[in-house]
């Protein structure tokens, strides 16, 4: 596990970061880019879980625990230096989502129009994190195509947009708060 004593070390103070494996990047580098967003993703489902109850609270902190191990992973490159036997993602995390978005869209009618982020604050806030998920999808897609990542993360965080998703329009009342969106309704 991680000690952390000191909170500021002063070594990033040159605009540099160390990547997982002691490796120095600069601090605007795509890798660094795609696990801070993921980190950010995992924030915004901290505000969610502030209005989650029960099974969407337990689901939630699984979730927020998975997007940790997936920062580790895109933290220390695969083909780096101490890149083998990290942690990584792995297919059984990504299974688990698809169990669960099953579970969940069983409880709610097909839709017949796009959904509006909204409704309830827990389905706000998941909306919100599900859009920050999609933006650390595409920067792992990207860096995928200059550096070796993971498929199944790529996956997993393909997949999570798509649980966030139907976990709003579970907490929206199982979409009957949902807010539907009403193609020119305000020409």
């Amino acid at each position: 596990m991680v000690t952390l004593n000191r909170i500021y070390t002063k070594t990033g103070d040159k605009g540099e970061t160390a990547l997982g494996d002691g490796s120095r990047r600069p601090k605007h580098d795509l890798r660094v880019a795609a696990y801070g967003t993921v980190d950010e993703a995992n924030a915004v489902l901290g505000l969610a879980r502030l209005h989650a109850v029960d099974e969407m609270d337990a689901v939630l902190s699984r979730i927020q625990n998975d997007l940790f191990d997936l920062g580790a992973d895109l933290a220390v490159p695969e083909d780096g230096r101490r890149g083998e036997g990290r942690l990584r993602i792995i297919d059984s995390q990504v299974e688990r989502l698809e169990r669960e978005i099953d579970t969940m869209n069983a409880a709610l009618k097909p839709l017949d129009s796009f959904v509006l982020p909204g409704g309830t604050p827990v389905a706000a806030h998941l909306h919100q994190a599900r859009t920050v998920v999609r933006r650390a999808e595409r920067m792992m897609t990207e860096l995928a195509g200059i550096e070796k990542v993971s498929g199944a993360a790529i996956r997993y965080i393909n997949r999570l947009s798509d649980h966030l998703f139907v976990a709003a329009r579970l907490a929206n009342d199982s979409g009957k708060r949902d807010v539907l969106w009403v193609p020119g309704a305000n020409r």
